[in-house]
Formats: structure tokens, C-alpha cells, sequence
């Protein structure tokens, strides 16, 4: 996206925003990763993959309660994946937002798409909130397994095997993609777009600007392994909580994780934790 487009529609950041025990201070942004809430396949116990498929009622009961948690952190631009539980996922959170921004997709597959979404009203700009969705941020594409049941496929194949297919860096499933392919996209496009000239996370640029990334499992795993510098072994065991936000602040030219915003019921909650490899169906893919 041009800047200019993307400078018309960016709002003012407040100078200190206070989450609960967190404070992003004027010299700082914020950056939200959000994994979408569960899908009616999810519900199902099956593969997704790359097919758009939209929430549950849990899953939407599971945006909203993300939305609470980041509720005081002015968001000034939104990515999201091209599928519709990512998108439902960050439209639902932002509900819960009291500065009332509108989120507003900006349609840049195609010249007669730009001119048709353009929005000439100044005032209506600075309410609205650039939403960009990306193919690159996609959940990792399960192939042939996409569609399937998961207890079908480990009786089918055998548990081992899927548990490979599922949990390995660089083995991928039939004609699907393994995390270390998701990664190559995901965090190519994290550091082209979210770190250009053009957005917010550059030095040039970043003050006073703050980013959500509402997307899925392993595209999200792939951000935080770039953003941790996390091994392929180190990454394999990190399974990431569905709709709960996980914040970093980035501060002089880096990036640092401060967990996740605390929910408004709870004392404390971790946005991602070691998996025991025994479980298949608790997986969300």
C-alpha cells in the first residue's frame, strides 16, 4: 500500500496507554498477534488448512473476549489473513474497542477494486482503521489432509505419521505445506510489509502507530519464532492459545515480548505454552 493511503486512514495515538500492568509509552508501538478463534471445522475436529470456514459460536465468543483484553491499546492498522476466521476474528475484537474506530478492508487486488472502496470523506478517514488481508499470512496449507477428520486420518495413517505431518519443522503433509514453508512466506512478508518504509514498524515511522495481526496457528508461530529467534526445535513445542492476544512492544529498533494484556476476570494468562505431543485432537489446525 502507497503511504499516503495508508497515512490518510492511520488515527492519533494517545501519548501513554495503560494495559492493565502494561504502559506503552509515546517512544514505543505496540504489536498484537492474535490466532483466530475456533472455526465450525475446528468444532468438527477437522483439518482447515487454507479453506475459508467461519467461526464457531465459541470461536466468536472467543474474539470478543480478545477484543476485552486489548481494549486499551489504540489500534491504528490491522493485518489479517485472506481467510474469514481471521477476519471475523479481528472485526469481532474491535467491537470491544472504545475509541469506536470502524475497521475498513482496503481492496488492493485490482485497479477497479482501489477505485470502487476509496473513501472521500476526510472525518470518515480518521474514524476508520486500515484492514489489509494477505495470502502470506495464511494458515499453512494441509493438502490432502484438508477436510479430513483428524481421528479418521491418525486410524487411517497411523498417529506417528500424522503427528509428524502435524508437529515437524520440514516434514510436510501430502501436497500441503510443513511450518517451515508456512514460515518462509509469513515471515517474508512480516519483514517486506510490517518493516518497510511504508508501515509503522520502521524506525522512520513507528512512533505513536500500533499494529494487530489477527491470522492462524502456524503463520503466527513462524512471526513469533522470527521475533523470539527461536530455533526449529524450540518452535515445534509452542502451541499458541486461541483468541488470546500475545503483545510485543517494539522500542529502539526492537522487539520485546511482554506476554499477553490481562482478560478482564483473571489475574494472569500465558498466550503461549509448551505442547505435550500426546494430544492430536486438542490442536487447532
Amino acid at each position: 500500500m502507497a503511504a499516503g493511503v495508508y497515512n490518510q486512514a492511520i488515527g492519533t495515538f494517545q501519548s501513554h496507554s495503560h494495559i492493565n500492568n502494561f504502559i506503552i509509552s509515546k517512544n514505543e508501538a505496540a504489536l498484537i498477534l492474535i490466532r483466530y478463534g475456533e472455526s465450525l471445522w475446528n468444532e468438527k475436529n477437522l483439518f482447515t488448512g487454507c479453506v475459508d470456514v467461519p467461526l464457531s459460536k465459541r470461536g466468536i465468543d472467543e474474539a470478543i473476549e480478545a477484543g476485552k483484553r486489548i481494549r486499551s491499546i489504540p489500534v491504528d492498522l490491522i493485518f489479517t489473513s485472506a481467510l474469514i476466521q481471521a477476519q471475523m476474528t479481528a472485526m469481532l475484537a474491535m467491537t470491544q474497542h472504545p475509541r469506536k474506530k470502524v475497521p475498513i478492508i482496503m481492496h488492493n487486488e485490482s485497479e477497479q477494486a482501489r477505485e470502487w472502496s476509496q473513501v472521500f470523506s476526510e472525518d470518515t478517514k480518521k474514524q476508520s482503521i486500515p484492514v489489509i488481508a494477505a495470502w502470506q499470512l495464511n494458515e499453512r496449507m494441509y493438502g490432502e489432509l484438508q477436510g479430513l477428520n483428524k481421528q479418521e486420518t491418525a486410524d487411517r495413517y497411523g498417529k506417528e505419521q500424522v503427528h509428524e505431518w502435524r508437529r515437524s519443522y520440514d516434514v510436510p503433509p501430502p501436497n500441503g505445506e510443513g511450518l517451515e514453508m508456512c514460515a518462509e512466506r509469513a515471515v517474508a512478508y512480516f519483514r517486506d510489509q510490517l518493516t518497510s518504509q511504508y508501515y509503522i514498524l520502521n524506525l522512520n515511522f513507528y512512533l505513536e502507530k500500533n499494529v494487530m495481526i489477527s491470522a492462524h496457528g502456524n503463520s503466527l508461530t513462524s512471526i513469533i519464532m522470527y521475533l523470539d529467534k527461536l530455533t526449529s526445535q524450540k518452535v515445534i513445542s509452542l502451541e499458541l492459545s486461541t483468541g488470546i492476544p500475545m503483545l510485543y512492544i517494539f522500542k529502539e529498533g526492537r522487539f520485546i515480548r511482554r506476554g499477553s494484556p490481562i482478560g478482564p476476570t483473571e489475574t494472569g494468562v500465558y498466550a503461549h505454552t509448551r505442547v505435550s505431543f500426546g494430544s492430536l485432537q486438542a490442536e487447532v489446525g
